[in-house]
């Protein structure tokens, strides 16, 4: 046991010596049972005094790393040693047994795996939920860097309230007055993007068993959010008009959910919109059964063409419609700045749950937005994202028409980002999404958007992300993709339901 001194450091001599044993113990150098050196024979052999040696031993000593034994001398008891020298080789942890119920629910591992094929720079994506890239207001960042270094108490760069900074919530007040509805700044709360306003409401609303209803499809990330939280989904199906009402009045009979989640302008995926009639009607339906909406609106302002629908929040009058929109998808992606508008008393209790997650938004991504807000030119970029989003859409859609694959069919969205398919029938979905990445395009498939991974025949494809370029190149991959995927498939391939056996 060979022990150095270093007398020219402020660490006294005895926590040398007793640091040192530590890392020899815990390196394996020195084994459970070793005995170490008498007091006074370490003492000599390092010029140093009994006491020290001794304190350095009752260091060790209330560590549990050696016990005395008169007789015996100071042993070494580390159960460290003992593991690692008794198994040979210790295995990593087994990290799923350390995992929450709330984590085991939370896995989407298909979602994962296509996220790292669209990052490939061989792949057209057209999975990616994402403005452009040539759509970001790149000049409206010009300036704020010396506008920021030279604020006197560096606001931009300090802690923020709950809640947001108040100029932003008094901009987003003005916005939310062009979009139909009235709110004071109280009913106002930033947040970072508008998908920790669907997972505050899971955490401030949802109970392990509690009801929630939703449209069939859905955004995903929402599903796997109440799913997460141990809600009970329950969907309700969207065709043309939406949300089918008929049947969520069918479903509001039985169960009594604590909301229902929306997003009925240019849904993700289907990118359909709820009629105005539908608007209405779930509105009195609502109020009827005592049961509040959260509505999600991240697509709202993307117009391409059809007549302006209004905001349920608009409609609303009784305050039962919580509204959550963002900046994500019509400014910069990675700001990550969004907000809800809610009554008083919903805003303080998503406060509440908000201060714990994240305390406030990003102080910088508010402070540009805010900025941009105020310098009047976001009415002129919606403008012209709306112009380069239309194009977009119409060469995707020519594309898909153009030598048209027998059985492939489309929705015409009037706005937004996604169109969604519904594959030839006989697709094996698995095989597609293979055949489709060795051809260098990605989507996303329908099985992602309904509860329970069911309706395996429909995909969503996203014409925002990709520029004018790739969209064709792509569609074509994804056309190539289809047909040889059915071309693999014997044609007579059929199972009756009386040829499938049991297994036992």
């Amino acid at each position: 046991m060979i022990i150095k001194i270093d007398r020219n450091t402020k660490t006294p001599i005895y926590i040398q010596i007793r640091n040192q044993i530590r890392s020899m113990i815990f390196d394996g150098q020195l084994p459970a049972g070793f005995i170490l050196p008498p007091e006074r024979k370490l003492a000599d052999s390092l010029g140093i005094n009994r006491s020290t040696v001794l304190n350095a031993y009752r260091e060790l000593k209330a560590d549990g790393l050696v016990d005395s034994h008169v007789g015996k001398g100071t042993i070494v008891q580390s159960h460290l040693t003992e593991v690692s020298k008794g198994g040979g080789v210790i295995n990593p942890p087994q990290w799923r047994q350390f995992f929450s119920q709330m984590a085991e629910r939370s896995t989407m591992p298909l979602l994962r795996e296509l996220l790292e094929t669209a990052n490939r720079e061989d792949i057209i994506s057209f999975a990616a939920g994402i403005s452009g890239l040539e759509m970001d207001p790149i000049e409206t960042l010009v300036g704020m860097e010396t506008d920021l270094i030279n604020q006197p108490s560096h606001f931009a760069l300090k802690h923020t309230p709950t809640e947001g900074f108040l100029s932003l919530r008094e901009n987003i007040a003005l916005l939310m007055e062009k979009r139909g509805v009235s709110c004071s700044i109280e009913e106002i709360m930033v947040l970072s993007g508008s998908q920790q306003g669907i997972d505050l409401a899971a955490r401030v609303f949802i109970d392990p068993g509690d009801v929630i209803i939703v449209e069939e499809p859905s955004f995903f990330s929402a599903l796997q959010i109440f799913q997460s939280v141990g809600a009970r989904v329950m969907g309700v199906p969207v065709d043309e008009n939406g949300m089918q009402i008929d049947i969520l009045e069918q479903v509001l009979q039985r169960y009594r959910p604590k909301f229902i989640y929306t997003m009925p302008t240019y849904q993700n995926p289907s990118g359909v919109s709820m009629s105005l009639e539908r608007r209405k009607a779930l509105i009195e339906l609502a109020y009827k059964r005592k049961v509040l909406i959260l509505e999600d609106d991240p697509y709202g302002e993307l117009r391409f063409e059809g007549n302006r629908l209004p905001p349920l929040k608009e409609i609303d009058k009784y305050g039962h419609v919580i509204y959550l929109s963002t900046f994500s998808k019509i400014l910069f992606p990675g700001i990550r700045i969004g907000w809800m508008v809610a009554p008083k008393p919903v805003i303080n209790q998503f406060a509440m749950a908000k201060q714990m997650a994240d305390l406030h938004a990003n102080s910088i991504s508010q402070w540009i937005v805010d900025r941009f807000l105020s310098s009047g030119s976001l009415d002129q970029h919606i403008k012209k994202i709306c112009t380069e989003y239309e194009i977009r859409r119409d060469l995707m859609l020519e594309s898909l028409m153009n030598n048209p694959i027998e059985g492939l069919k489309w929705n015409k969205p009037l706005g937004g980002f996604y169109l969604w398919c519904k594959l030839p029938e006989r697709t094996p979905y698995s095989a597609l999404l293979v055949k489709a990445a060795q051809n260098g395009v990605v989507y996303v498939p329908g099985t992602a958007f309904y509860l329970g991974g069911r309706e395996e025949e429909y995909i969503r494809l996203n014409y925002t992300y990709p520029p004018r370029e790739s969209i064709k190149l792509g569609v074509d991959k994804l056309k190539k993709s289809i047909s040889e995927t059915l071309d693999s498939i014997p044609k007579t391939q059929k199972i009756r339901l009386s040829e499938i056996k049991p297994i036992v």
